[in-house]
């Protein structure tokens, strides 16, 4: 679907985040009312993390900097500024014929599971947890797994860790692409299915293998953690949604068997700020949404990111940033960089945050 911003995206208001007055494009009806509220800093255990060894001193001091930037940071009305800006585009939706025959026979599978690992993006854990999620597991044993865990900071992984433990789900945080986190997964799969061959032992019956079944949307890194696990390519993998089309199970080794599904998204997405996030970090089909409109936006939000802020993007694209427009930002990178082929930048604004080239972004933090 192409959908054009309104012209309000060129209309000058002012928003107030974190104590501080910042010019918004289009955001007159936003106002302070939200207060800022700082995010609870407590340091819990969390599954798994990064290792401090991997980086410099320097990297942890402006690390421990970001986060602490972060944790006084506005998030409610950052996210009211983000519904406002996508109300002049079209709903960005994505419901492929695979999708609907995947979810048909993910059920009857579910019915087979002994216990069922969702995978979401660590950058946007909520706008990638499918909100039938919940009455689809039942009663089932349930893990949730955080990938991409090296985009985000340490502050964001304290902050979910903690209100997922809250919630009473288990969370392992991974990177598929590394393979962080996978065997810590295998172990807690096991652990959290292991009463289930105490129930067979007890009924006269030989033990077999775990079922697990590996659940989440499009190009979260269900396949790239599986293929880590095993320490080989056994299911198709690729940087984009929709590369896995059909249910697939695996087996590590004699105690556990894995079922490797598609990518699901929900029919309508209601929520079209997550769907924006979803286009942000490629989570949906690219054909769902104008790439232009949404680096627009992206734009618009790191600016406001006190982990980002305009000095970074201005000084990696070679432009001034004299503004809080996000269209604007992208004519002038297409102008400086693509012969004004806005289409050409807006893509290459969207590349950069997907490859971590603005550093550790977490687009959102738990609700209040």
């Amino acid at each position: 679907m192409v959908s054009h911003l309104s012209s309000l995206w060129l209309n000058n208001s002012t928003l107030t985040l974190a104590g501080n007055s910042r010019h918004f494009c289009s955001c007159s009806a936003i106002s302070a009312a939200h207060s800022s509220t700082p995010i609870s800093s407590a340091t819990i255990q969390i599954v798994e993390g990064r290792s401090s060894g991997l980086y410099s001193n320097e990297t942890l001091k402006i690390g421990r900097t970001l986060e602490s930037q972060q944790e006084e940071f506005d998030w409610v009305n950052f996210d009211s500024a983000l519904q406002y800006w996508t109300k002049p585009l079209r709903p960005v939706q994505w419901y492929p014929g695979h999708i609907a025959k995947t979810e048909k026979e993910l059920k009857e599978q579910l019915k087979l599971m002994d216990v069922v690992i969702e995978v979401c993006d660590a950058r946007i854990p909520m706008s990638t947890s499918h909100p039938m999620m919940d009455s689809w597991i039942g009663n089932r044993k349930r893990i949730l797994v955080l990938n991409r865990e090296d985009m985000i900071t340490t502050a964001d992984r304290n902050a979910w860790a903690s209100y997922y433990a809250s919630q009473g789900i288990k969370v392992v945080f991974s990177n598929g692409q590394l393979g962080m986190g996978t065997l810590k997964l295998c172990r807690l799969a096991k652990e959290v299915a292991g009463s289930v061959n105490v129930k067979r032992k007890a009924k006269g019956l030989l033990p077999r293998a775990v079922r697990a079944g590996i659940v989440g949307y499009p190009n979260v890194g269900k396949s790239s953690l599986i293929n880590r696990l095993l320490k080989r390519r056994m299911c198709p993998a690729a940087p984009r949604p929709g590369v896995t089309r059909q249910l697939k199970w695996v087996r590590f080794g004699t105690d556990l068997e894995l079922l490797d599904s598609p990518g699901i998204l929900p029919m309508r997405i209601s929520d079209q700020s997550a769907a924006i996030k979803l286009a942000i970090c490629d989570d949906i089909g690219e054909r769902s949404y104008d790439v232009a409109d949404v680096a627009s936006i992206l734009v618009q939000m790191l600016t406001r990111l006190p982990s980002v802020g305009s000095k970074v993007l201005a000084t990696r694209y070679k432009i001034d940033s004299d503004g809080y427009c996000g269209r604007t930002f992208v004519k002038k990178v297409a102008m400086q960089l693509f012969n004004g082929d806005t289409h050409q930048a807006a893509f290459r604004i969207l590349s950069d945050f997907r490859k971590g080239k603005f550093g550790w972004v977490c687009l959102e933090r738990p609700p209040k």
